[in-house]
């Protein structure tokens, strides 16, 4: 089996991302025979509290007087500029635009704005942020102060809202983000939270969307079983890549576990994997 697509790779105009990753990005995946990648680049307009410790603590330095860390605007023709220079580098490998709506069941007009600056080939959706103290702020900077399983719970009810608050996505991302920090000490279980995961997958497949099987960590099979169960249609595959060491972490095995959840590729690498059946 050759690799999937990795539809969800950030490069330069990502925060945390150093300039000229886009050509190392895609100088990896031809190495590695990668048929095909997105640069689904970060779209936020959702400010949070910057972080003083913990994975993000250098987004403080960009926070504002107020305390809080503002997206910065998204350079629409610098990073086209760029996608176009890579394609000149790397004739052989396919290099599709594309973009990573953070909440955009909240920042329908500001994003509406972006992609019309398009084009856009590969669009997907995702939650970072949820309410809190009268404002937002990530799971990582929630989970201090309430119980961790009141923030993933949340976070999967949030989900719905986001598939039905906005049609201008096809793929939702990271259904799991908010265990990426989970503080434990007991080892994350999904089957804790099956009935909530349901009810978001349910939602997902409900409004027409695939769901990415994210491998930056590496994704529960039991989230795929249920995906299958509640009639989601279509997968893809994201590493979720912020640096060009990243690109495909996991992919094959993800490969692997979606043909064993009932999903096969399509008829070129960059279709979506649909349901058998």
């Amino acid at each position: 089996m050759t690799l999937p697509a990795d539809s969800h790779v950030h490069s330069e105009f990502s925060w945390d991302a150093p300039r000229g990753a886009m050509e190392k990005t895609c100088a990896r995946a031809a190495e590695l025979g990668l048929p095909v990648i997105a640069f689904t680049e970060h779209l936020d307009h959702t400010a949070w509290p910057a972080p003083t410790d913990g994975p993000y603590a250098n987004l403080s330095e960009s926070a504002g007087p107020d305390g809080l860390v503002t997206p910065p605007p998204f350079d629409v023709d610098g990073y086209l500029a760029t996608i176009e220079r890579c394609r000149d580098l790397f004739p052989a490998l396919r290099i599709l635009t594309g973009l990573e709506l953070g909440e955009p069941h909240w920042h329908a007009d500001a994003i509406a704005k972006v992609l019309a600056a398009g084009p856009f080939q590969r669009v997907i959706g995702s939650l970072h942020c949820l309410p809190h103290n009268g404002g937002y702020a990530e799971p990582f900077g929630i989970y201090p102060d309430r119980p961790a399983a009141e923030v993933v719970r949340d976070y999967l009810l949030e989900i719905p809202n986001v598939v039905a608050g906005s049609d201008v996505f096809e793929i939702l991302t990271h259904i799991d983000y908010p265990i990426r920090h989970w503080p434990g000490p007991e080892t994350f279980d999904p089957r804790d939270f099956e009935e909530e995961f349901r009810h978001a997958l349910r939602a997902t497949a409900e409004a027409g969307r695939a769901l990415e099987i994210n491998t930056r960590l590496g994704f529960d099979r039991l989230i795929v079983t249920w995906w299958h169960e509640e009639g989601g249609d279509a997968v893809s595959f994201g590493s979720d890549a912020h640096y060009p060491e990243a690109v495909a972490h996991g992919l094959r095995e993800a490969a692997d576990m979606a043909e064993a959840c009932g999903f096969r590729p399509g008829d070129s690498p960059f279709e979506l994997w649909g349901r058998v059946g």
